[in-house]
């Protein structure tokens, strides 16, 4: 594909306004100056000095920024070619801006932005998946009936994982698994034993001998590999689960077990650990979704939370060749992984952007529904009165786990999605292993998010399209 000649068309540049100043923000805003079929000069943030400071480490001048707390303010700094920094949407939904850049992170406030954006016929680019992964195809519909469209954002998994499957779709490649590393490898020094992970250092001597096979089963050497590293580690997490929620719903693909197999592997085992191989193989059946951890030497290339499809070699003389040339085919020759290693953030989120608003064309594709939720479950026993925050980079909720299972409407006594737990307190106690239940929670009737999917329960019940 020639990517001067797919958006050739596109003449003037498409405005943007950003919501969100943490680190995805930031690298939307610096890139798009170098873009010039982009203009991103509205930033909004709860503290209008915080969008300020974005713009400005961006590469505005500081006197071309101009502090706005009212839409009188930013239409006035907007109309003389300034830069806005606003402390709320509002003051900036008068803008002539094409595009908002919903990058939050907060599950309730995404929900607000996204809709008022729809609502008054702007496109998003929804960043925020804490929010898709309870309401998103819901929000993809209502933007459709407003004549505008809701997309994920490449420089994120979702979306370069649902373009990769549907690639591999297209060229008729039986795709046995999808999915993507988790976001930092596991780093072993061989010489000392030492492994670091995140920025995490722990001395794990034992995983030395566990690097190759030597005559065991590549599944009973990652369950070895997962014994040691969960020591010192987590081996599963929301933030991949919520990911894969939104490649469930757009590509129909599922989990082989709800929490996931999460193998420890080096890259070139990939393709026989996420296979139905009798030896190998950790998989039941195809168009499987999952994640693993990628081992690797500290001189070896990271996999940094690329993505992934494991498919069938049905032509063995083409995957030979294939294998000869250095691709990641399994021993037997029955299977490979075809991967994208990289997530650019910000860096590469204007293809999403020129892809909607100047082509119509939304990263979901045309059947974005309701096919599994992300479900809370509470790893511990949780008294009536605790509040369920998700907090740090990764919003994650102390005390709560995720699983994905198949979509059910929400109900008194029901599972409820993750991040519709969220920043709830609860009403009553909860037992570890348990799954949380509405019913459980104290919340407010007015929340956005769940009006939006009360509608989306509704909606796609109606209509026979949820799964």
């Amino acid at each position: 594909m020639n990517y001067h000649t797919r958006y050739a068309a596109i003449a003037a540049p498409i405005e943007t306004c950003l919501v969100g100043g943490g680190a995805f923000g930031q690298s939307f805003l610096a890139q798009a100056r170098r873009i010039r079929k982009l203009s991103a000069r509205i930033a909004v943030d709860l503290d209008a000095k915080i969008a300020a400071a974005c713009l400005a480490a961006a590469g505005f001048p500081r006197g071309d920024i101009r502090l706005c707390t009212s839409a009188a303010e930013a239409k006035a700094a907007f109309a003389a070619g300034k830069a806005v920094a606003a402390d709320s949407l509002d003051a900036v939904l008068g803008l002539p801006f094409t595009m908002l850049v919903e990058a939050t992170g907060h599950p309730e406030a995404a929900a607000r932005h996204t809709l008022a954006a729809v609502e008054s016929r702007r496109h998003v680019l929804l960043v925020t998946k804490e929010t898709d992964s309870v309401a998103g195809p819901m929000l993809a519909r209502i933007a459709a009936e407003n004549g505008v469209g809701v997309t994920p954002v490449d420089g994120d998994q979702p979306s370069l994982l649902i373009a990769l499957v549907t690639w591999a779709e297209t060229l008729g490649l039986d795709i046995l698994a999808a999915g993507k590393s988790s976001e930092y490898d596991f780093v072993l020094d061989a010489a000392s034993g030492t492994v670091v992970s995140n920025g995490r250092r722990a001395e794990l001597p034992a995983l030395r001998d566990h690097l190759r096979p030597d005559g065991r089963t590549l599944r009973a050497l990652a369950a070895e590999r997962a014994r040691i590293l969960s020591a010192a580690y987590p081996l599963r997490t929301v933030p991949d689960l919520c990911e894969m929620t939104l490649v469930a719903n757009a590509t129909g693909l599922g989990p082989d077990v709800a929490p996931f197999h999460f193998p420890v592997a080096r890259i070139p085992e990939v393709a026989a650990l996420l296979s139905t191989s009798r030896t190998d193989g950790l998989l039941s059946g195809s168009r499987r979704l999952d994640v693993f951890h990628h081992l690797r030497a500290p001189d070896e290339a990271s996999f940094a939370g690329g993505v992934f499809v494991t498919v069938a070699c049905h032509d063995r003389t083409s995957w030979t060749m294939l294998a000869e040339k250095g691709h990641a085919v399994s021993a037997d020759g029955g299977t490979a992984m075809l991967y994208l290693p990289r997530h650019l953030l910000g860096i590469e989120a204007a293809t999403s952007i020129l892809d909607l608003a100047g082509l119509g064309q939304s990263g979901y594709g045309a059947d974005y529904r309701p096919r599994m939720d992300l479900v809370a479950v509470a790893t511990r026993a949780l008294p009536a009165g605790t509040l369920l925050e998700a907090k740090g980079h990764h919003h994650t909720i102390d005390g709560v786990t995720a699983e994905m299972r198949p979509t059910a409407p929400l109900a008194a006594d029901t599972t409820t999605p993750y991040y519709l737990v969220a920043n709830r307190t609860l009403a009553r106690p909860v037992s570890a292993g348990a799954a949380i239940r509405l019913s459980d929670l104290t919340i407010d009737e007015t929340s956005t998010l769940l009006r939006l999917r009360r509608r989306q329960d509704d909606t796609f019940a109606a209509s026979g399209s949820a799964s």
